[in-house]
């Protein structure tokens, strides 16, 4: 069977060190794409906040966007982390937890993320008395650019791999100790979380649907639920909890309430008026 070969990407953009200190051996430190992807999404994110900010309806300040990206960079370490901790390993990390602390070596999770940017928005949104839903509307609206950076790093991470698979873009991925051809699930992810999720977000913006607040949102939060039920098909799930009932993976699971909770906002929303 012809595969397509993977693409091998040193994780470490570059590194240097150890170096000696006093007697000490310090580092080696290396700059890495994940974490490089999660600098591009938020900053990349920031900017296209900031120009949606400047549009109509008028929700907060630009001073408002500039300060959120510390709440949201918080809400996403920490709540990602958070969520992968409780919903993926939280087995190990009970008998392991100073390696909660141990980001480097991966693990986290988008439902925790997003519940720590959730928090952060209410918390900002309270304190600056800005209205909820339409402040969400507008940072939803970058979300799946973080997504898109995130996916390519799992693929240059070669991690979070797909099923096997006979299609003949299927790759052999190098930390799969099997070595079988497999769905690149995270080149899946990548474009329908990321590049579909973020035009539909932009059409749904452009074509007037932040004059009701929450809609978007809601939009998002379908959109996403949807995209994630859908390429955990094709995901191999994570080996620590395998399939959990009926062929369903907790990838999955945790998309379900999303679905409905973005339906009912979408219901929910009502017009502003124009000068709002």
């Amino acid at each position: 069977m012809v595969v397509i070969p993977y693409p091998v990407i040193d994780p470490d953009i570059f590194r240097f060190g150890p170096y000696a200190v006093g007697g000490w051996s310090v580092g080696p430190f290396a700059v890495r794409w994940y974490a490089l992807a999660y600098i591009a999404g938020l900053v990349i994110g920031w900017r296209h906040c900031l120009a949606l900010a400047k549009r109509p309806p008028q929700v907060a300040r630009v001073q408002d966007i500039d300060d959120f990206l510390v709440w949201a960079t918080l809400g996403v370490v920490l709540g990602g982390r958070t969520g992968y901790v409780l919903f993926y390993n939280l087995d190990h990390y009970l008998q392991h937890p100073i390696e909660i602390l141990f980001l480097w070596r991966g693990g986290m999770s988008f439902h925790g993320g997003a519940l720590g940017v959730c928090v952060a928005i209410l918390l900002f949104c309270r304190q600056r008395k800005i209205n909820l839903l339409a402040f969400a509307d507008i940072i939803t609206c970058a979300v799946p650019i973080g997504l898109f950076f995130g996916r390519i790093a799992n693929f240059i991470n070669d991690e979070l791999w797909g099923r096997v698979s006979d299609v003949p873009w299927a790759m052999i991925f190098p930390s799969d100790p099997e070595h079988l051809p497999r769905h690149p699930s995270q080149l899946y992810e990548a474009a329908l979380e990321g590049l579909v999720l973020f035009g539909v977000l932009w059409l749904c913006q452009h074509r007037g649907l932040r004059r009701r607040p929450g809609a978007v949102s809601g939009v998002f939060l379908i959109g996403y639920g949807l995209a994630r039920i859908t390429v955990e098909f094709f995901r191999q799930p994570d080996p620590q909890l395998g399939f959990l009932f009926w062929g369903i993976t907790m990838g999955q699971l945790l998309s379900v309430p999303l679905l409905f909770i973005g339906l009912w906002l979408v219901l929910r929303a009502k017009p502003v008026a124009a000068g709002a």
